[in-house]
């Protein structure tokens, strides 16, 4: 789509000085989508030459903003990690074409914070931790739960950007479970949850999104039971949090999210279905 409102398209190398109207450009693959009034100017990051994936010397992993799907999916297929299967898991939940994996950024789908957005999935439940770049240069991390704060709705101050991901360790060693719900068979996500067993302590983290307007994180210092798991969820995520659009009433959302929660609890603490 034509965004006819924007008069300018600036490199971001050039270290331009922002200014209401601005939008950062990663992919594009959103921002293209549909009428953006708003935006007067874009700031292209396709330029940065920012390494897509890094892994540290202390065994993290490092995604940059600009990483794309289809670099993710490759990277994650070779991974020689525990975790790595649920790299592709969500990257197949976005249901999208090869034009649009080759496109669409890692970072773009955390900062539209959709509550579908897979990669605020992967993220989130291996415990991510945001790298953010304020206008005076100024950084602060931030964990990927607390960076998507409601349905669209991201906790970024005026111009400040989203420079990378990092993946703990610990957490790339879990082994991971993964379910996903929509209504239709190639519909969005009305539920998705993964599950981390830690196999240090042995540690458990639930977490919960696409049926809620942000997602929900629980960890268990031991493997909890089917009823404490239902209670723990029940008890943090209020009516309000279900989701709700034409993907999935509330009530729904929340069954099964409850439903692949214990799936997953019993999965890898129960030595259920693999």
């Amino acid at each position: 789509m034509d965004l006819n409102t924007v008069a300018e398209v600036c490199d971001a190398r050039t270290g331009p000085v922002w200014r209401p109207g601005d939008y950062w450009l990663g992919g594009g693959t959103y921002l293209f989508s549909e009428p953006q009034p708003r935006l007067r100017r874009l700031i292209d990051l396709s330029r940065m030459g920012w390494e897509p994936l890094k892994e540290l010397p202390n065994g993290d992993l490092e995604i940059a903003a600009t990483c794309t799907i289809a670099q993710l999916s490759r990277f994650g297929k070779a991974w020689p990690v525990t975790a790595a299967p649920l790299v592709e898991q969500c990257c197949r939940a976005f249901l999208a074409s090869f034009k649009i994996w080759n496109m669409a950024t890692f970072g773009g789908n955390l900062c539209n914070g959709l509550p579908a957005g897979p990669m605020i999935s992967l993220a989130a439940g291996l415990d991510g931790v945001c790298l953010l770049r304020a206008q005076d240069g100024s950084l602060r991390r931030l964990p990927v739960e607390e960076f998507v704060i409601g349905a669209g709705v991201k906790s970024l101050g005026q111009g400040e950007l989203l420079r990378s991901v990092t993946l703990p360790a610990r957490a790339l060693a879990s082994r991971t479970a993964f379910r996903q719900a929509s209504l239709y068979g190639l519909g969005r996500s009305g539920a998705l949850i993964i599950g981390a067993l830690d196999p240090l302590d042995g540690s458990l983290a639930i977490t919960v999104t696409a049926a809620t307007v942000r997602p929900f994180r629980f960890w268990f210092p031991l493997p909890p039971t089917a009823a404490e798991l239902r209670a723990a969820i029940l008890r943090r995520v209020q009516d309000e949090d279900w989701f709700d659009d034409i993907h999935g009433l509330p009530e729904w959302r929340r069954h099964m999210a409850l439903r692949l929660a214990e799936e997953i609890r019993s999965e890898l603490t129960e030595g259920g279905a693999r």
